[in-house]
């Protein structure tokens, strides 16, 4: 099995997976206990916050709050300052953001509230002028991804930010769901506000995330129970979800190893390019300006739905897009909004690589793949 999907999800690291373990037989206490062996639950719960923490670069763990995931990460970031500034209605994000983004302000935007939907341009980038005079006194919240998922484009986040905080009050998010643990975070040094992360997504287990929450913010919380997570999220802590976080944290921490994978995507993407008729790059061809591991790549006429069975049938695992919308069978959103044409972002593919692959696997996709797209073109009417 070659599997070059790592932006859909990612394998469970080995030093993660034993990391866990423990707290399934043995140190299995309920954090909030006050006799020590829920205390040992809640020393481990402390310290996996604080390799979040270092991960992301925030000021302390304080700021750090564990969630489910990305998905309730970026929810709660929306609906939690919505909440907390009532006389506010109106909230910026972009067209190409992830559905924990894009489909809850589409929602919001049936009911009281107002969106303003920033466009990108052929090759992914935002128009910070444009940016800028969408901003309101009534702007609750910028919402806007530090990467792509799909196309890997980093947005320059620290200069959105600015444009935010000189031109209104409002709060401005980030989710960095796919950029965490593959580009270097650092928050105490930006003026963002609120920042998602999600485990799976750097080699914990898929049902962990967290949410960082400034000093000063004030969010309202999703869920009303206890007192856990210092009152911002109630419920009984998975200590073996936030263990597991904490040791992917510590893992990913050191990007060194994202210099290999960025040789091995690089090498991917050159040939792919050199060696097969009609391909083409979806985004911008700077690399500094993507994601190390990411290459979205289309295959002109060809179907990229016909493209990804051959390749699994060859034991090849990619996406044509983003995981979460992989039944719509339509062209990808983020495609469409970068005005990628019909015959070129129906054969698009992602190739997204992660620290367990090789030199090896990707001299057998450079093998395989020219053959699919030769078999596939020879059945196209002439």
């Amino acid at each position: 099995m070659i599997y070059f999907d790592n932006n859909a999800t990612t394998r469970v690291a080995p030093e993660v997976f034993e990391a866990i373990k423990p707290f399934l037989t043995e140190f299995y206490g309920n954090p909030s206990s006050a006799y020590d062996f829920g205390r040992a639950a809640r020393k481990a719960h402390e310290k996996a916050r604080e390799a979040v923490a270092a991960l992301l670069g925030a000021s302390d763990s304080e700021q750090i709050v564990f969630t489910s995931g990305g998905t309730e990460s970026d929810n709660w970031a929306i609906l939690g300052t919505l909440e907390a500034n009532p006389n506010k209605k109106h909230i910026v994000t972009t067209r190409v953001e992830h559905e924990a983004v894009r489909k809850v302000c589409e929602k919001l935007e049936r009911g009281d509230f107002e969106i303003t939907w920033l466009d990108v341009n052929e090759e992914g980038f935002l128009d910070l002028e444009t940016l800028r005079k969408s901003l309101r006194t009534d702007t609750a919240l910028v919402s806007v991804m530090l990467a792509n998922n799909e196309t890997g484009i980093l947005f320059p986040v620290e200069e959105i930010a600015s444009v935010v905080k000189e031109n209104s009050d409002a709060l401005f998010h980030v989710d960095g769901v796919n950029a965490a643990g593959k580009v270097a975070v650092d928050l105490k040094n930006t003026l963002i506000d609120l920042f998602s992360v999600s485990g799976h997504k750097f080699h914990a287990p898929k049902g962990v995330g967290a949410l960082y929450i400034k000093h000063g913010v004030e969010i309202s919380p999703l869920y009303i129970g206890g007192g856990q997570e210092n009152g911002k999220r109630a419920g009984t802590e998975a200590i073996h979800q936030t263990v597991a976080l904490g040791a992917a944290a510590n893992l990913v921490a050191d990007l060194q190893a994202m210099k290999a994978i960025e040789k091995l995507r690089d090498n991917l993407e050159d040939e792919i390019l050199q060696k097969i008729p009609n391909s083409r790059l979806n985004g911008t061809t700077d690399r500094t300006k993507r994601l190390p591991n990411t290459s979205s790549i289309s295959f002109e006429n060809i179907n990229g739905e016909a493209i990804l069975a051959k390749l699994s049938d060859a034991g090849i695992f990619v996406s044509t897009g983003s995981a979460c919308n992989a039944q719509a069978h339509t062209a990808s959103t983020v495609l469409q909004e970068m005005n990628i044409p019909y015959s070129q972002a129906m054969g698009a593919i992602r190739f997204s690589l992660g620290r367990y692959n090789t030199e090896k696997e990707v001299d057998f996709v450079l093998e395989t793949l020219p053959q699919i797209i030769e078999g596939l073109d020879s059945l196209l009417p002439r």
